[in-house]
Parts: C-alpha cells; structure tokens; sequence
C-alpha cells in the first residue's frame, strides 16, 4: 500500500511539473493537432488483378492463362468493400531548435503491413524537421523523393497511378536547400515497408531492406526544382546499390553488388480552375518502388558460385489533369514500356524482379502496359463522394533469356475497374 501511494503522489507531482513546464512556453511553440480521414472503398474488377491487402491497392491485371478448353483461369471478376485506407495523422509542433521552427508528423493507416495484418496499424509517416529562412532538414520516415508531393496522380484509386508512377515510403535524411524560386535536395535512405527482392536463405524469391543494408551504402537522391506563380518544374537522379547475397553455398564471401540509376522529370501547372500534371521516370531497378524493374544472374561460377547480375531497364510516363474544386472532374493517363535487360540471363535460374509470371511452363513477363481513369468527386464541406472508371491494359510475352530478356510474342490482358469512394475528412 505504501509503495503505491509513492507512487501515485510521484506521478502526481509529476503532472504538476510538466503543467508548470507546458504553461511556461507559448501555446503556440508546442502541441499536437489530429487529422485524417476515414475511407470506405467500393470496388469491382473484370478480372483478377495483382493487387495488394484484398485487391485494395490495384497494380495491373494478371496476364491469360489458359486451360485444356481454352478457358481464362484469371478471367473471373471479383467484388470488394474495404475502410483499411482510413487514417489519423498528427502534426507536432514544438519550440525552436538552433533557430530553426520545428515540427514533426507522425500519421498511421489500417493498411497492414501483409496480406495476413488487413485492418492492422501500419507506419506511414514519422519524421522530424527543422526550417530555417532557406533551408530545411527531415529525418524520419515520409516519401521517398521521387514521389513528388506537390506533383503526383489524383486518383480515387489507392493505387496513385502504380506502376506508372513512383510509390514508396523511406527512413531517411533529406537536406532542401531554396534560392529563391529554386531549391536542391539531397536524401539519403534505408528501407523498410518498400524493399527489393532477392534471394532468401532457401533460394527463393524475397522482399527485404537487408539488401541494401548488406551494402552499407545507403540510397541517394539529388534533385532540383524550380518554382514561380502556380507553375512547378523539377528532375531527380537516384543511385542504389544492393547485395544479393554475403555468402554462397560453397561458404565463400561474395560481395558482388548490383548498382542501379534512375531519372525522374515532372510539371505541374495550376491555371485556375484547371490543374495539370506531367511526369516521366526511367530506371534500371524500380522494384522497389512498385514499378516494373529488377535483376537477374548472368553467370555463376561452377567452382566457387560467384554470381554475376544484369539489371533490367524500364520507364514510364504519365498525366493527370483535374477541373473544378466543389465538384472537380479529373482524368488520369499513364504507359510503362519494359526495355529489356542489360546483359543474356543464365537460363534456369530466379528473375529478382516484379511482373514476371510462370504462365503453363512458360516465363512471362510485363511488356508494356496503359492505363487511362476518369474520375468524378463530390466535396460537400468536410464529405466527399468520389467515383472512378480505370481501364487497364497490359501486354505479356514470353522472356527470351538469351536475348537480354525482350519480350517475345503475347497478348493483352484487360482489366476494368470500377471504384466509389466515401471519405469523411477531420
């Protein structure tokens, strides 16, 4: 009994410090404010699709695959209702650090980090920043950079325009630099919910940061923007190097890596009361961020196991254009071409990259894919309702190993998605 009344006369005195502490800054200099929104997605495919969290988030139709009866085993429709986009951010404030105003953001959803967590907490973004007249610094976890915050799809869809447009969540430190209408960025990062594939300890594929980690070195962005009225320009380069693996079967170090570039450009222009968007990426290793890229082996030495990669090339370009504001009327449109990979793939062996598919004893592989979506919302105060009619379309071929990878023959598999979304906003 008296342990616990110490301790509640210690917690006690506790509360009545922090309140003298809290009433000694300005209201203004620390706090927290919530916001968020909450989401019901209702959604109807043509088909089966590669999708994420029960067909929520959208990437591309499956390709055909026939039966004896020439039947399309991936041809049945499906029909879904999720809230899992729903979510609650809180914006930080507090005191000024080294003469910089400091704030922070810490934002959570429903998404789940797997399949199997659907409804589950899942870490959006939590950060840090300090701002000076010029310059600002982040550290946390928030967008990766080629996700342009200020230029990206305005979609219903969860999907934001995957695979034609960027998509990922990073740890990491970033440096903005301003001159007047201009600013540099530079980033440096780790990953975690986003990651590349690679070989686990059993051979198969998996998604892991420690390919990256294993490489010590982490990813870096630089970029470059420019600003003036409602018109906004800008380019980016990322370089990546991962490890595939530390040691081989024989139980030798290896450190062979696969270095990886890639180039993003973007515009967007707000001619009130319409707004558009342009961008265009190219890539040698986009995995990781949702978009159609890898690597694969090359060689492997018979004695030792040492393994070469080769890495694949792709790009992607989109545009979004949006009118009105109460009731806003939008359209989005993007192509994703794959271009091969830089060297001949050893035969028989794992293709460490998204979109490639055994179809019937046959590797098939993304050639090329379209989307186009209209889109409608409501927005009524703090309600909207949103509804969305996404066409997409995506060319499978058969991977010609020894011919860098291109693509032979295929067709076309077709998916129409049809999406109402119901938001409430706080």
């Amino acid at each position: 009994m008296k342990r616990a009344l110490l301790i509640k006369r210690s917690l006690f005195a506790f509360l009545i410090i922090l309140g003298f502490g809290a009433q000694a800054m300005k209201a203004e200099d620390w706090g927290i404010k919530f916001s968020g929104f909450l989401k019901t997605d209702i959604m109807y495919d043509s088909r089966q699709v590669e999708s994420f969290r029960e067909g929520h988030l959208l990437l591309i139709p499956l390709p055909k695959k026939l039966n004896a009866d020439d039947e399309d085993l991936n041809g049945k429709s499906n029909f879904n209702m999720l809230s899992v986009q729903s979510r609650v951010a809180g914006a930080i404030s507090a005191p000024d650090v080294l003469g910089a105003k400091t704030s922070g953001l810490l934002e959570i959803e429903f998404f789940g980090t797997s399949e199997a967590s659907v409804n589950g907490l899942r870490l959006r973004h939590a950060y840090a920043k300090l701002d000076w007249d010029n310059t600002s610094l982040l550290i946390g976890q928030t967008w990766h950079p080629f996700f342009i915050t200020d230029c990206f799809p305005g979609t219903v869809s969860f999907n934001t325009g995957i695979p034609f447009q960027p998509f990922s969540r990073n740890p990491q430190v970033r440096l903005t630099q301003r001159f007047g209408g201009f600013a540099m960025t530079a980033a440096a990062m780790s990953q975690r919910d986003f990651s590349n594939p690679g070989p686990d300890a059993a051979g198969a594929i998996s998604y892991s940061s420690k390919f990256l980690r294993n490489s010590v070195v982490p990813d870096l962005f630089f970029g470059m923007d420019f600003r003036a009225n409602n018109f906004l320009i800008g380019a980016g380069a990322n370089y990546k190097m991962i490890t595939p693996r530390t040691a081989t079967i024989t139980d030798m170090l290896t450190e062979e890596t696969v270095n990886s570039f890639a180039g993003i450009a973007y515009m967007k222009a707000n001619l009130d009361p319409v707004t558009i968007k342009l961008e265009g990426v190219y890539g040698q290793d986009l995995s990781n961020l949702m978009m159609h890229g890898g690597y694969a082996i090359k060689s492997i030495d018979a004695a030792s196991d040492q393994e070469e990669y080769t890495k694949m090339n792709s790009m992607a370009v989109w545009t979004d254009i949006s009118i009105g504001k109460e009731i806003e009327y939008g359209i989005f449109a993007g192509f994703s071409k794959y271009l091969g990979f830089e060297d001949n793939i050893l035969a028989g062996t794992n293709y460490y990259a998204r979109y490639f598919y055994d179809i019937n004893n046959e590797i098939q592989t993304l050639d090329y894919a379209y989307r186009v979506s209209p889109r409608i919302q409501w927005n009524i105060g703090k309600f909207r309702l949103a509804g969305e009619i996404e066409w997409t379309s995506a060319k499978f071929g058969e991977v010609r190993n020894d011919d860098k990878g291109k693509v032979n023959g295929g067709e076309e598999a077709n998916n129409l998605r049809l999406l109402i979304g119901c938001f409430i906003f706080f």
